[in-house]
């Protein structure tokens, strides 16, 4: 049997770097307030007129070079992100035309912070059947334009980025399972309400957030996703090479891997400098790891993102 296998990695990040010091004389807060909370001290953010599929550009040519492939091998592009350039058409579609890519299908996916993970499952499915020879599957973000930058709750924890992996059939390596979950009940725990009616924003343009909320449901939806996913597979936790999760804060990350059975020094954190970059927070740590040399070839990963919805979901593969 196929399987889909992650064959390249890219990612990139904005020029501009806003530190926790910077945010000190904008609003009523601290780095120390920030780190202890949230493990966050720096986040990046895209310069005016930088869209959401300039990033995903960016990301997608690095992982299609670390591939070895070009824009005439790919046949399927999918792009998650919860900040597209506009309504329509997809940011998938606008980035297919800036890479030079001819052929193939080409779509956004909305889950939010798990966007990345319901995309990648989607490609495994569409890879490794046959239907899709090489797919490109992009977490792109410019969340900051989502945020209300005098919140000091919300504000301090996100960043702009994109992450990227090429997706192609392999007989030995590849996707080995998944699972994704959502429940539209908790929408209200975090949520953007605006939206464009007759020409003008209706709603709250800015993100709204329970953050106690959303870190109960986290843990515990991922907890379970993570047993699910390795019920399916046969494998148990000590299986697990490096556990790359949804980059949210660290006390998440930290809570997240003591429920799974992760040590730390198998867990790949980023969020110290990247912040929440919400759809591209996986595939920028994945890449990252892959880049410093931790992940090495014939490991095995358990991917992991939850974000509003509230979405969840996990990916095990051998890398």
């Amino acid at each position: 049997m196929s399987l889909a296998r992650i064959a390249g990695t890219g990612s990139y990040l904005p020029e501009r770097v806003v530190t926790n010091s910077e945010l000190e004389g904008r609003i009523d807060t601290s780095d120390e307030w920030i780190v202890s909370r949230t493990g966050i001290e720096a986040r990046h953010v895209a310069a005016d007129g930088e869209l959401t599929s300039d990033l995903a550009l960016q990301a997608a040519r690095k992982a299609l070079e670390a591939a070895g492939r070009g824009p005439g091998d790919v046949d399927l592009i999918i792009v998650a992100t919860t900040t597209p350039d506009m309504v329509f058409p997809s940011t998938a579609c606008i980035l297919q035309s800036k890479l030079g890519v001819q052929q193939g299908a080409a779509f956004d996916v909305q889950a939010v912070c798990t966007g990345f993970i319901y995309a990648l499952s989607v490609a495994d499915r569409m890879v490794a059947t046959g239907a899709h020879r090489c797919a490109l599957v992009i977490g792109a973000e410019v969340f900051s334009r989502l945020l209300d930058w005098n919140d000091r709750r919300t504000c301090v924890l996100f960043g702009d980025g994109a992450g990227a992996v090429v997706v192609s059939r392999d007989e030995a390596h590849g996707i080995l399972g998944t699972h994704l979950g959502a429940d539209g009940s908790l929408g209200h725990i975090l949520r953007v309400t605006g939206g464009i009616a007759e020409g003008a924003v209706r709603g709250n343009p800015f993100l709204e957030m329970d953050g106690q909320a959303v870190f109960r449901t986290a843990i515990r939806t991922l907890g379970e996703s993570a047993q699910t996913v390795l019920q399916q597979t046969g494998l148990r936790a000590r299986d697990i090479d490096w556990f790359v999760p949804h980059q949210a804060n660290a006390r998440i990350i930290n809570a997240l891997a003591d429920r799974v059975g992760v040590p730390a020094e198998r867990v790949v954190t980023t969020v110290a400098r990247h912040g929440n970059t919400s759809a591209a927070s996986v595939p920028l740590a994945l890449d990252t790891a892959v880049r410093d040399g931790r992940i090495q070839a014939g490991e095995t990963l358990m991917l992991q993102g939850v974000g509003g919805g509230m979405t969840w979901g996990s990916v095990l593969l051998r890398y």
